[in-house]
């Protein structure tokens, strides 16, 4: 009987093939080496036939499956005949749908290829063996090349030997792609060239997952209950399935909180990994500072990625921020989570991460473009950059004719919603400046901080705690002002001046690379307005509206309403109306040196020393940057810091105030 079912049953044209004669049968052994097989051909057992032909089938570009077996007494009772069959011979049978139960709408690959190979078993010689009675090599499909041919599933297998490498690097926390290039490293093999591919290790490691995932659940819940037992102010939320096993759990820290309050306007929610010891979907929410660093503002784990799990998600990230949803917040291209937004978060702007889709180009495009990838990438980004739609369509209209790209599935896809990520289209919303490349490769590293995802839930969330542990940004922050804090001025101007004692380093060389580039410009006073352009130009340029009497000036080109900064049109319009300081207004307070209490910063109650010894601080960090401007100021400023000094060591210290600098110590 057949070893398949019975719609799978194929009828093979033995007419085709050549037939056993007298003549083959009498072939020695010696010849069942040869390449390829034959009529008569000898084998000691069925399985030493499956092997070699095995080998034939993927010399030639397919795989091979068993087929059907035929015997006096039954399958593997008195077996007489095996058939050997190509992988898409057959038909797969139609399914009768359900409504209850969904399908899988997945193509299958058999097509009724009528290659085989026969095999017979005689007991001519004494000792039973196998012979070659059947032999076709006529597909009615491509066979595929070598390097093509390695990626069909019956080729693609795992040692014990892998699979053990492969337990101990998940019990070290490394991502499956890690593992792959590690172990590529290890054996000397090209990239890609494993016998094994990144799905076939997540569907190794979903087994060994499978061992105790209720004990893993527990031990989650467990772990975030103790976090509130001694953190009252820590959030977190869950739900379980029917079956009462965990499903979605998301949380937060009061610091993150705290920190969402003055920098939650642009978010990036990043869903593009997976905890790699439990194979969920792991989405991250992050922010960027005033000192340009990026903030961990909440993590959720989720069974699935349906728009059920996503909604929730967000419903729990409002809560966790009371209600407050951000100006914009930056995904991946999921169609779920879009759906999921539009419902949860209706005034939020929602934006495409590019580096998340730049991120696919190679996979997307590499292959298509070949030698030209470089050169359409490079041409890619220059319109991504452009600054109006108008010069955004046009470029885009002529890089797809240059590079042939017209019918290219994921450049219609990428055209169709370019509203969502290009830039032409964005600059009227803020994006604290998370679309460039130097800070998107910030928020990478960041995350990637707390993704060496252990092999226990518990230990991912104790990994995330001690990542984003604030005393330790509140260190780095601190750092980074010291190593910005010469800044030396550009301009002489006194609106660079002023800006320099207000906003964080960060955010100041931003706005002096506008003002050094306002001195280019031209403008020239029209009707309701002014008309700023490069001086060699001759036409174009921007319109700037500016009310001196309400403060209030605004540019057609949106850099403000973009990043936060003044653009080098309006700034030239203020330096050309002799104005000295720039607007309160255009300094906004999530770019500046004080921004939020001490206390917020280190994680810790309100405490009014706290809060003065941050205030202290700022001031130092203001003193040395203006100290710093000429020889003259640092002589004063070292001889009043000098004398300063001598006077407060003069002063008694108190025991309540020897416990509040210890608790500043430890917190800083």
């Amino acid at each position: 009987m057949s070893e398949e079912a019975g719609s799978m049953f194929v009828v093979y044209d033995d007419t085709s093939s050549t037939e056993e004669s007298p003549h083959q049968t009498s072939l020695s052994l010696e010849t069942t080496n040869d390449a390829i097989p034959y009529i008569g051909q000898r084998f000691p057992t069925h399985d030493a036939a499956y092997e070699f032909y095995t080998e034939f089938a993927k010399s030639c570009g397919f795989s091979i499956r068993r087929h059907r077996t035929e015997g006096k007494d039954g399958v593997g009772k008195g077996l007489t005949r095996r058939y050997f069959v190509c992988h898409r011979a057959g038909n797969t049978p139609v399914k009768t749908s359900t409504e209850s139960k969904p399908q899988r709408n997945r193509k299958s690959s058999r097509c009724g290829c009528q290659a085989y190979m026969r095999i017979s078993k005689t007991t001519e010689s004494g000792a039973p063996e196998w012979r070659v009675t059947g032999f076709a090599n006529h597909h009615n499909h491509e066979l595929l090349e070598p390097n093509q041919v390695r990626f069909l599933p019956a080729y693609r297998t795992i040692s014990d030997a892998d699979k053990n490498r492969i337990l101990i690097f998940a019990k070290t926390g490394i991502s499956v792609h890690q593992m792959i290039r590690l172990m590529e490293l290890e054996k000397c093999v090209e990239p890609g060239y494993l016998p094994f591919t990144e799905k076939d290790v997540r569907n190794l490691l979903q087994s060994f997952r499978k061992l105790d995932p209720e004990e893993e659940s527990l031990d989650l819940l467990r772990m975030c209950r103790n976090i509130k037992d001694k953190d009252p102010n820590f959030k977190f939320e869950y739900t379980l399935d029917i079956n009462n096993r965990l499903e979605n759990i998301a949380w937060s820290y009061a610091s993150s909180i705290q920190l969402y309050d003055i920098f939650g306007d642009a978010v990036v929610f990043d869903t593009t990994h997976r905890l790699t010891a439990f194979d969920m979907p792991l989405g991250i929410w992050v922010g960027m500072n005033n000192y340009g660093m990026p903030c961990f503002f909440g993590c959720v784990l989720l069974r699935d990625e349906t728009m059920r799990s996503f909604s929730w998600a967000l419903k729990v990230f409002l809560g966790f921020m009371n209600g407050k949803a951000p100006q914009t917040i930056l995904t991946d291209q999921n169609i779920c989570l879009k759906e999921a937004l539009s419902m949860e978060m209706p005034t939020t702007k929602h934006a495409f991460c590019i580096w998340m889709i730049v991120a696919k180009f190679p996979s997307w495009f590499n292959a298509v473009l070949g030698e030209r990838y470089n050169e359409w990438k490079a041409e890619f980004y220059r319109i991504y950059n452009l600054e109006s739609i108008e010069d955004f369509e046009l470029g885009w209209r002529e890089m797809v004719c240059s590079f042939g790209l017209h019918s290219n599935r994921h450049m219609v896809t990428l055209y169709s919603s370019r509203s969502f990520w290009a830039l032409p289209f964005l600059r009227s919303h803020f994006l604290a400046g998370m679309t460039t490349t130097g800070q998107s490769k910030s928020i990478n590293a960041f995350i990637q901080r707390f993704l060496s995802a252990q092999t226990r839930l518990a230990h991912f969330v104790e990994q995330v705690a001690v990542a984003v542990d604030f005393k330790d940004q509140t260190g780095e922050q601190q750092t980074m002002q010291q190593n910005l804090q010469n800044v030396c001025l550009k301009t002489g101007a006194p609106m660079e001046s002023h800006a320099a004692t207000i906003l964080t380093p960060f955010a100041f060389s931003k706005l002096q690379e506008q003002l050094v580039l306002a001195a280019h410009y031209a403008s020239f006073p029209i009707e309701d307005g002014f008309l700023v352009r490069h001086h060699t130009k001759a036409e174009g340029g921007r319109k700037v509206y500016w009310a001196p009497q309400e403060g209030i000036i605004s540019c057609s080109c949106h850099q403000f309403d973009f990043s936060g900064i003044l653009c080098r049109h309006s700034l030239r319009v203020l330096s050309t109306g002799n104005c000295f300081q720039i607007p309160d207004r255009y300094l906004p307070i999530r770019w500046r040196r004080i921004s939020m209490p001490s206390s917020k910063l280190l994680q810790s109650a309100p405490n009014d020393h706290a809060e003065r010894v941050q205030l202290l601080q700022n001031m130092v960090s203001s003193l040395i940057t203006e100290s710093a401007k000429s020889k003259e100021r640092l002589d004063i400023a070292t001889e009043q810091v000098s004398n300063l000094l001598s006077r407060i060591r003069e002063q008694p210290i108190s025991l309540q105030g020897v416990k509040d600098v210890s608790s500043i110590n430890r917190n800083v």
